[in-house]
């Protein structure tokens, strides 16, 4: 199988206005005379929180929950499921970490300032990515607009937080003209360890973090561009309180080359096409842990070459999207084991034997518009996805003669259908896919889980994870009020679970036993959201939010890191240039936890936020203060989806400084 590189799209964000003319919705018409106006991007940031990382912006989405071992890289769970059911990816490119403890998710290699927007897309919606079961979360990086005359904009945000000591600096930078554009962002984080609500310490909750990345596009035409990109990306000194290692270095580096062609004639629209390569190396150690008996690094390396190209088709009310999307990559990892002279080592093994994934999908995403309120989107992909191990020797000693190489056929299907009813609107949709074993599911070797102290082995014969998928929404809104209800429900045939294994003995001696990742005959997993908003007065605005979900095994017992009954209600105040906002948010008790997996029941919790902003003008830029506090009454709490019970933060001041140009 030969390897890919890739593209990638230059996004113009330009509202033209000029003389009106009743034509064709798929025509593009030549203006005598035009005012070109720039889009500006709204910030990756909170109401809450000027200053937030990726994690908190996602964590404001009723989709997105986090698994936290510290302050630092959360695991994302969209619709409650984690990373081996979704994808996540940056402006479309795959990028695969390099931590078997899945301590660098792709969320964790890009900051707030690289980004323009998220979007987030639900199941089998989001199969164009790659096969997926809880869909997508595609990270979209900032992209300056061309202009018609010479343009710099930039900004610079600078704060403190007080209980983990946490400093950071951001800065962001563009030049554009009628034919280029160049820009690039630099950020710096460090933290200490925080504090729990009863005011102890938190050992091994530090962390640094460093992340630069620039962006230069040309105007090959008037109606093409092509544009390169790189981020990259370093953590170091980063400590995971639940753990029994910490991480010494992170790094990643992440680039493509994008090529855009517009149409004038005809139903094709655009093309983009996309090459990109990424490289990321994570390597974890317990040298800052002298109580280890024995002392291990976990090393690991993840390359990925990809390529994605799409075409976007228009006519009369038709709209198609059809997408290319291919990627090679190679992940390994390493177990080094040393006894407390670290001159000698005891035990070498790979945890990941050299497995190199290859994929290639083809998808359509479709939409007709039935009737002026009612819209059909339907779509579907087909992908192939190959595996090879080039030490399959680890996988022989548990499962012999499993096969060294192993090819799986990925379709995917899904149809919703949208109506407006005046003020009403609602939505059904169904889904179908499939998504193969990830790399630690399928070949894994003696991965800890420290959460139930278990060792975790990979089986290449798993069978193809099966969705079937359900969904529907139902909303009101008029000037002042807005009511909104969201519900999914997943069928997963061949759910992927650890379980106990008979034979074997664990590896690290934190172990109690061994687990090998097998299949269940199903689980389901229902989802359930409210949303609700009021205008009080002209300045005072009321949101609320209620999520619940249920997630069971084919015995009916719990599956793991399912979200209690959980809430959030605010208040937002605006007055001139003086903003106000307050929040209120918690779980219930999360009762339906699962033992096996080493869950235990965790109490409710209730947290209050408050923050307050102030905009002015300084040597005429604007410029904006906010302070506020985070858990102001320092409750002392663990939720359910914190690694082995570790106490979130206490109370935490705040402040930030952000200065626009």
């Amino acid at each position: 199988m030969m390897r890919f590189l890739t593209i990638t799209l230059l996004l113009l964000t330009i509202k033209m206005m000029g003389q009106e003319e009743d034509v064709p919705l798929d025509s593009i018409q030549e203006l005598e005379e035009v005012e070109v106006t720039a889009t500006i991007k709204k910030k990756i940031e909170t109401a809450m929180k000027m200053n937030v990382s990726v994690d908190e912006f996602l964590a404001s989405s009723d989709d997105i929950s986090f698994i936290k071992r510290g302050a630092y890289a959360w695991e994302p769970l969209l619709n409650n499921m984690g990373m081996e059911r979704s994808t996540i990816t940056i402006d479309g490119m795959h990028i695969f970490g390099a931590c078997t403890d899945k301590m660098d998710p792709v969320t964790s290699y890009v900051e707030s300032n690289n980004l323009a927007s998220v979007n987030i897309t639900s199941g089998q919606e989001g199969s164009s990515h790659g096969a997926t079961i809880a869909g997508n979360v595609d990270l979209k990086s900032k992209s300056t607009p061309f202009s018609m005359q010479s343009n710099w904009t930039g900004s610079y945000q600078t704060g403190f937080e007080l209980n983990n000591k946490q400093f950071y600096n951001q800065g962001d930078i563009a030049y554009s003209s009628r034919n280029f554009v160049a820009e690039g962002s630099i950020s710096y984080r460090s933290a200490e360890n925080y504090s729990d609500g009863n005011d102890q310490e938190v050992d091994h909750s530090q962390y640094k973090k460093f992340n630069t990345s620039i962006g230069l596009a040309y105007k090959t035409s008037d109606l093409s561009s092509l544009r390169v990109d790189a981020i990259f990306d370093v953590a170091k000194d980063v400590g995971y309180p639940a753990l029994p290692m910490d991480l010494w270095l992170s790094r990643a580096i992440i680039t493509s080359a994008t090529y855009k062609q517009f149409f004038q004639e005809g139903m094709v629209k655009a093309w983009d096409t996309k090459v990109y390569y990424n490289a990321i190396e994570h390597y974890m150690d317990d040298t800052t842990r002298p109580e280890n008996l024995v002392h291990m690094d976990m090393p690991g390396w993840s390359t990925t070459y990809g390529l994605l190209t799409k075409l976007h088709l228009s006519k009369n009310r038709f709209n198609s999207e059809i997408q290319l999307n291919a990627y090679d990559n190679l992940s390994i990892a390493e177990m080094r084991m040393y006894p407390q002279d670290r001159s000698e080592r005891t035990m070498f093994a790979y945890s990941w034997p050299w497995v190199t994934t290859q994929y290639a999908g083809f998808s359509m995403n479709n939409s007709l518009e039935v009737s002026e309120e009612g819209e059909l989107n339907f779509g579907g992909s087909l992908g192939v996805n190959y595996n090879h191990s080039k030490y399959v020797d680890f996988n022989w000693i548990f499962y012999p003669g499993a096969p060294q190489e192993k090819t799986r056929w990925l379709p995917s299907l899904y149809t919703g259908y949208k109506q407006q009813v005046n003020q009403f609107d609602f939505s059904i949709g169904i889904g179908y896919g499939h998504r193969a074993p990830s790399v630690s599911e399928g070949y894994g070797y003696y991965i800890y889980n420290s959460f139930d102290r278990y060792d975790y082995i990979g089986n290449p014969d798993l069978k193809n994870e099966v969705s079937y998928e359900l969904n529907a929404s139902a909303g009101y809104s008029n000037e002042k009020f807005s009511l909104g209800v969201n519900v999914n429900y997943f069928y997963i045939q061949d759910y992927i679970i650890g379980r106990i294994l008979s034979l074997g003995s664990p590896m690290n001696y934190q172990s109690v036993g061994v687990k090998g990742y097998t299949s269940l005959d199903y689980a389901t997993l229902f989802n359930f959201s409210l949303n609700s908003s009021y205008a009080i007065t002209h300045d005072l605005h009321w949101n609320g939010t209620l999520a619940y979900a249920r997630g069971l095994d084919d015995d009916k017992g719990n599956l793991p890191f399912i979200r209690p009954l959980s809430y959030q209600t605010s208040l937002h105040y605006q007055s001139g240039a003086f903003g106000f906002q307050t929040t209120l948010n918690g779980d219930l008790e999360q009762e339906h936890y699962s033992p096996e997996y080493g869950e235990d029941l965790t109490p409710a919790y209730t947290i209050l936020n408050l923050s307050a902003d102030y905009t002015f003008k300084l040597n005429n830029y604007k410029t904006v203060l906010q302070v506020g506090a985070e858990n102001v009454l320092n409750q002392y709490y663990s939720t359910y989806a914190d690694w082995g019970n570790i106490p979130r933060m206490g109370r935490n001041f705040f402040a930030s400084l952000q200065i626009n140009f």
